[in-house]
């Protein structure tokens, strides 16, 4: 445990020696694979490559059958052409750790390396198809880590590491993991009376009454059984990444030099593109050994763009250090469907810096001639030749150049944040087969992401397991706290007393942070905030809102669930309007102490969310000048490193917008024109203006 510690504090020493050495223009990159070309054009490239302003690569991540095709066989040339090549252009490099696909080799040496899930054992084939536990995984994953930090650590192209790629548990659940897991239920709980106690396994004959009698967690851990253990199961695979990329950082740490950085791409949850809080990974936890958060944000483009995903995914990577990212993978022209409108890509890209990116490399330089990612294209195109992307990434690259002293290390104070949890995420998705439900926790979350981002409302994100100051922020969205424990339900109220606004939405503070139903009036312990209670819910079926209270016409709907509410101390927003429930409340709001809490409970149709939303922001005190402008006019702003405020608008349509600037006066820094406060501002389709006031 000593150990432990030791390395955990010198991680973070190492962070804060970074963050207080580290002197790095705005980066602009590509992810490069030497390995997956079909001639050799490494000089050709790099001159590419300088044209278009790109003065970052990310380089061998996926390369440990080529370093290693051999056990204990090793050959660096590929990784050394690419060092050089770039040290001589001028150009930085970021080494990845190439752990998150394994050889073949080894794989037939040790074939428990593959990861046995709830669905069984895993094939060989694709990647990040392994259990991360696994003895013979760890030993040889170091390996590999060790002898390529020992060959590259002294060359001068490189300015930090990656640990792994898009690290996550993979869903692990193997005899190793079950002997781990029981390991780690006796050090939390200490006896099986608290388990079964905590966890309510007196249901179905689940109790367990000997240690060596725990059941596999590919039986009663699933969610359909007994909710509460899956959830646990869940946190400590969770768990299991975190420690798996802190085991990583230390490696890596013990070789790099000052001045050098330790990230890590963390993706978002899926939805054909990236849609919300990641399931599998503790970010917030992991995040914590590293020098900076790194993010993967890809999204809808041409006539899909609205530059929602590039904003959440920025915030949570912002929020994770409370400082700023990096963009490690972006789509330049990514699926056929992705391709880019003229300007796009450069609106993009300061839609990346806008949030507090200090980098934006796309994945990736090239597009793959073969095998699964054949159709994800990169900047080039399959016959490598200048493109309208490319060029179009020129004048990005350029003005990166000239103006990077002004955008970089933008610093965001918001006043509104998103409160989101793990542990509520698992266990509001694992109920929602019990009332046939599509929606999971990210489908209750993003449709308030979505209207504060669409009302030019800056948020961050907070977790709700750590202890996070919640003093900093006037207004907290709080989406399906479905478990959470008491002493966090007790600081929001506290949070409410003191001043700040809560916005609840409905199955907060359900249950317990054991997923266990609490047995008082619901929504339990916020009930003393909220001022209402409940103890029924049910399935809307032709469900509206008394006398259309928001005057949204037909957007005037209730949806999925409903709770039937009734009020105590809370004034009444909306009444649902129904035969049978007309007397219930759906949309409450309590002034409990200095502050008010809002408690909406139902699912809402995206356009009466924002209605709610807009009276939320209202009553918090915080509709500003910002609220002027809503989608598509997008607005973000921050202080540089100079002191001065940079102001970014956006037009996130196909239509010229043309808007009253009623901010103070600057120069725009795209054009080096002057702006003069309430002059107008013209801004092309897909266009941006960048204000320094």
């Amino acid at each position: 445990m000593k150990k432990y510690l030791f390395s955990i504090i010198s991680i973070l020493i190492s962070s804060w020696v970074f963050a207080q050495k580290t002197d790095l223009p705005l980066l602009f990159g590509v992810a490069y694979y030497d390995e997956y070309m079909p001639y050799d054009r490494l000089e050709k490239d790099v001159a590419m490559m300088k044209e278009a302003g790109i003065n970052v690569v990310r380089i061998a991540e996926s390369t440990w059958s080529t370093v290693e095709p051999q056990d204990n066989v090793w050959d660096f040339k590929s990784i050394d052409r690419v060092l050089n090549a770039m040290d001589k252009a001028g150009i930085k490099v970021i080494v990845g750790t190439p752990t998150y696909a394994f050889p073949t080799w080894l794989a037939k040496k040790y074939p428990e390396i593959l990861a046995t899930t709830a669905k069984g054992k895993n094939l060989y084939g694709t990647r990040q198809n392994m259990d991360i536990t696994n003895e013979h995984f760890r030993f040889h994953a170091e390996r590999v880590i060790r002898k390529i930090m020992e060959h590259i650590k002294d060359h001068p192209a490189i300015i930090g590491y990656q640990v792994d790629n898009e690290t996550k548990h993979y869903g692990t659940a193997g005899e190793n993991v079950q002997k781990a897991f029981v390991t780690y239920m006796k050090e939390k709980y200490k006896t099986l009376d608290a388990v079964n106690k905590a966890f309510g396994l007196d249901y179905w004959s689940n109790r367990i009454n000997n240690w060596d009698d725990f059941p596999t967690v590919n039986g009663t851990f699933s969610a359909s059984i007994n909710a509460s253990l899956n959830s646990e199961f869940s946190k400590f695979q969770r768990q299991i990444v975190t420690d798996y990329l802190v085991w990583q950082t230390k490696i890596v740490k013990e070789y790099a030099k000052p001045g050098q950085f330790v990230t890590q791409n963390f993706d978002l949850d899926w939805r054909g593109y990236s849609y919300g809080i990641q399931t599998d990974v503790d970010h917030f936890a992991a995040a914590k050994a590293l020098d900076i958060a790194g993010i993967d944000i890809y999204h809808p483009t041409q006539d899909n763009l609205t530059g929602i995903e590039i904003s959440l995914g920025g915030d949570l990577a912002r929020s994770m250090k409370n400082k700023n990212y990096f963009v490690i993978e972006t789509e330049a022209q990514g699926f056929p469907q992705w391709v880019p409108y003229p300007g796009q890509l450069r609106l993009q890209a300061f839609s990346h810096m806008a949030s507090g990116a200090n980098m934006l490399e796309y994945w990736h330089w090239h597009s793959i001639h073969n095998s699964a990612e054949t159709y994800w294209k990169g900047l080039l195109s399959h016959d490598f030749e200048p493109n309208p992307t490319y060029i179009e990434a020129k004048t990005i690259g350029r003005d990166f150049a000239r103006m990077s002293d002004k955008l970089i290390n933008l610093k965001i104070n918001n006043e509104v944040a998103i409160l989101f949890s793990n542990e509520a995420q698992t266990a509001f998705n694992a109920f929602s087969f019990g009332w046939g439900a599509k929606e999971t926790y990210n489908d209750i979350l993003r449709p308030y992401y979505d209207a504060l981002y669409k009302m030019n409302v800056g948020t961050d994100f907070i977790d709700a397991t750590k202890n996070s100051d919640l003093s900093k922020y006037k207004l907290i969205i709080v989406p399906a706290l479905y478990a959470a424990s008491d002493e966090v339900l007790k600081k929001l109220n506290q949070y409410v007393k003191e001043g700040g606004h809560v916005l609840y939405t409905f199955k907060s503070g359900f249950s317990d942070e054991n997923v266990k139903v609490r047995s008082t009036l619901q929504p339990g312990i916020i009930n003393e905030a909220c001022g209402i209670f409940y103890s029924q819910f049910t399935v809307p079926q032709q469900v509206v809102l008394k006398n259309d209270p928001f005057r949204v016409g037909e957007d005037n709907q209730v949806n999925t669930w409903m709770e039937l509410i009734t009020p105590t101390t809370a004034k009444v927003l909306a009444y649902y309007d129904h035969p049978a429930w007309g007397t219930y409340a759906a949309i409450t709001r309590n002034l409990f102490g200095k502050g008010t809490a809002t408690y909406v409970g139902c699912i809402t149709t995206q356009v009466l969310t924002e209605k709610i939303m807009k009276n939320t922001i209202e009553n918090a005190g915080l509709w500003k000048t910002e609220q002027q402008f809503a989608f598509p006019i997008i607005l973000k702003t921050g202080v540089n490193q100079s002191g001065k405020r940079i102001r970014y608008v956006f037009n996130y349509s196909a239509v010229p917008q043309t808007i009253n600037y009623v901010f103070g006066s600057g120069t725009e820094l795209l054009s080096n024109q002057p702006v003069s406060k309430d002059s107008e501002l013209n801004i092309e389709p897909w266009g941006v203006r960048i204000v320094e006031e």
